[in-house]
């Protein structure tokens, strides 16, 4: 099963996932080691996003399964996103397009059938992580530690991008 996200996180593309609540990462400690002088930090990140990002949306199911407040009426939230494939991999990064609400998603659906999600606030840094093991119909919470060395890896992957334009 592929999934496309070109247009927009939805559970329409995510089933498993809108079961399962991933467990929390402690944010204090995820923004400290994100704002380290290696890696380029969130804001920036956002920033090039708001700018050459194109218009997306996050699905209500998705919203509701990260966390992010919406009103009842609301089926899609406007987001600014880019995508990028990468050899085998496909790479997504989404954020709020509006100044309601504070999100910063990444997505990084890899070649043996498993689905990366890290979902970020600029304050708190990461709040969120899980993969998705479509082909078990399985959606599993990283531990902190795990979580916390992937979702590095993907601000540097995001940070090289922005640098390369």
């Amino acid at each position: 099963m592929r999934y496309r996200f070109v247009f927009g996180f939805s559970c329409l593309a995510l089933a498993p996932v809108c079961q399962v609540q991933a467990a929390p990462v402690a944010p204090e400690r995820a923004l400290q080691q994100i704002t380290s002088a290696e890696f380029v930090s969130l804001r920036s990140i956002a920033g090039w996003l708001r700018q050459s990002g194109r218009d997306g949306f996050v699905g209500a199911d998705v919203a509701d399964v990260m966390g992010i407040p919406r009103l009842q009426t609301e089926d899609l939230l406007e987001a600014r996103q880019r995508g990028f494939r990468d050899e085998d991999e496909l790479r997504i990064a989404q954020i709020s397009a509006d100044d309601k609400r504070d999100f910063l998603l990444f997505m990084v659906q890899r070649p043996d059938d498993q689905v990366y999600f890290y979902f970020s606030t600029l304050r708190e840094g990461l709040k969120k992580a899980f993969v998705s093991i479509p082909s078990k119909n399985l959606v599993l919470p990283l531990d902190r530690l795990e979580a916390e060395a992937r979702f590095r890896q993907e601000v540097r992957y995001w940070g090289e991008r922005i640098e390369a334009r």
